[in-house]
């Protein structure tokens, strides 16, 4: 007999972690003034470098240490939750729109126009992202807004892909001639018809980019190409603190790692659940 798909204890279980960890992430972007117990660039170079509350020499007063120029190590690590979340969801919001509009275009239509939309994508998916970021920025400048263009170009192609193989499909089906045979427009059929079909595959691909944007933005923020001091960032903060690891200040950039870390790994497992629950054809059989 064939039943939906069962949860696996555990798996629940880590889904549940995972929605705690976003939801903590998404109240640090949002309440950053007030949960942070200082201002996050306020220095104080008489307690530089000092280690979190539980080591010797540590202070309550900073629970998890302070970086080179005395600044609280959590402040920082929830005053940049906002900055890494807002240009992530930013930069997803423009590369999901820019890449359903164009997948629907090329499946819809078809012909030359989804032969010269996949052959740019085939042309991007050939070029490391990272080099090309690497590039772009290098010619247009560090700012948040080019950092957030250069991102929302990052994710464009896994979106125009899906989109099109669906709409591919679905553009011959039944009830599509049907709107066709009553004289409904391309506009209404694409808006009203195709995709929302298309949106539970959409919402799984962008829960999977969310991860890889995040990552991307830090390491571009690491290399100096993404979010600029004094503006706060998990990546600026990784960069900030990378030649005083070696001296024994592990804390400056193990708490901003490890942020960076449990956000992607939750997004990861949330993307993993949600591809099962708009996935209809993985049933379990027993």
């Amino acid at each position: 007999m064939i039943r939906p798909r069962a949860r696996h204890r555990g798996g629940g279980v880590l889904v549940l972690l995972a929605l705690m960890t976003l939801s903590a992430t998404a109240i640090c972007a949002v309440l950053p003034g007030r949960l942070a117990p200082h201002l996050p660039n306020d220095q104080a170079l008489a307690l530089r470098l000092t280690p979190p509350w539980w080591s010797q020499g540590g202070s309550v007063s900073h629970p998890l240490g302070t970086d080179q120029l005395g600044r609280d190590v959590l402040s920082r690590v929830v005053h940049g939750a906002r900055v890494s979340i807002v240009v992530a969801l930013s930069a997803l919001v423009i590369s999901g729109t820019i890449g359903i509009a164009i997948g629907l275009l090329a499946g819809y239509c078809g012909g030359r126009v989804d032969d010269w939309i996949m052959r740019i994508a085939d042309v991007q998916l050939s070029i490391p992202y990272v080099l090309l970021a690497i590039a772009v920025i290098a010619v247009i400048g560090a700012s948040t807004g080019n950092v957030v263009l250069v991102l929302a170009l990052y994710g464009w192609v896994a979106y125009a892909r899906l989109v099109r193989v669906q709409t591919l499909a679905m553009r011959e089906r039944e009830f599509v001639e049907a709107c066709r045979a009553i004289g409904a427009s391309n506009w209404r059929i694409l808006s009203r018809h195709i995709l929302p079909n298309v949106m539970s595959g959409v919402i799984v691909v962008g829960s999977l980019e969310l991860a890889g944007i995040i990552m991307l933005e830090a390491s571009m923020s690491f290399l100096g190409l993404g979010i600029q001091p004094p503006t706060v960032s998990w990546g600026v903060m990784l960069a900030d603190g990378r030649t005083h690891l070696l001296g024994g200040a592990w804390w400056v950039v193990t708490f901003p790692g490890l942020a960076i870390t449990l956000t992607v790994l939750s997004v990861n497992v949330l993307a993993d659940w949600l591809r099962d629950v708009f996935d209809p054809r993985r049933p379990s059989i027993s």
